[in-house]
């Protein structure tokens, strides 16, 4: 089919069509409906369904025989920095860090603010999190600490995840104070932060609410 046609389908018919898309992907339980409109304009989309999106990014494929091709390549030209996860690898290190994240208390439905660089551990603490069913909301890294405040007392977390330091060219950022400082500045208290320690800079840590990513 040409692409005119396939675009046609969409919007001549976008049950049929979606629907036949959504099966090329593994869902937990099937859809009541492809389109529920009985609220209009409230739309939903495979009303009644279940899925996990982390399962479907990377525990399928390695089921069905990718485990061994790339699924991250981060390539960073600031840090002199190569390093390649298989589906594999990306699956047992996200797998591992779902598994902190629980021990520190997050389940279905808890948020969890990612204050990272642009670094590979970022979309593992992502992908971690839609793995147990948390929500994450991403804060661009370097954010000044009271627009982080803010953040914190829109989502209420209950743990962040960071990193000591980002690096934006030859300079330096020191994440950790920032985090430190927006904390204090909120009202709502994450019961914990994890963080992650890069060579550039050392984040000195707050005993029983601090956790060392390693």
């Amino acid at each position: 089919m040409s692409y005119e046609e396939i675009y046609a389908r969409s919007m001549e018919d976008p049950e049929g069509f979606w629907g036949d898309q959504a099966a090329a992907i593994d869902w937990y339980k099937p859809w009541d409906k492809v389109l529920d409109d009985s609220r209009k304009p409230f739309y939903r989309w495979f009303a009644g369904a279940e899925l996990n999106t982390c399962y479907n990014a990377l525990d399928r494929h390695v089921e069905k025989g990718r485990a061994d091709q790339a699924a991250l390549i981060y390539d960073s030209p600031v840090t002199d920095t190569r390093k390649t996860y298989t589906f594999s690898e990306l699956r047992d290190a996200v797998a591992q860090f779902a598994g902190v994240l629980r021990d520190q208390g997050v389940t279905k439905g808890d948020r969890v603010i990612v204050y990272m660089p642009m670094i590979p551990e970022a979309a593992i603490a992502m992908l971690a999190c839609a793995r147990l069913g948390a929500i994450h909301s991403v804060v661009f890294g370097g954010f000044a600490s009271k627009e982080l405040a803010t953040r914190i007392d829109d989502a209420k977390p209950k743990v962040m995840v960071s990193a000591s330091c980002g690096i934006e060219g030859s300079r330096v950022i020191e994440y950790k104070p920032l985090l430190d400082e927006a904390i204090e500045l909120s009202t709502h208290k994450p019961d914990h932060t994890v963080i992650y320690q890069r060579p550039q800079a050392t984040a000195a840590m707050q005993a029983g609410r601090d956790v060392d990513w390693a």
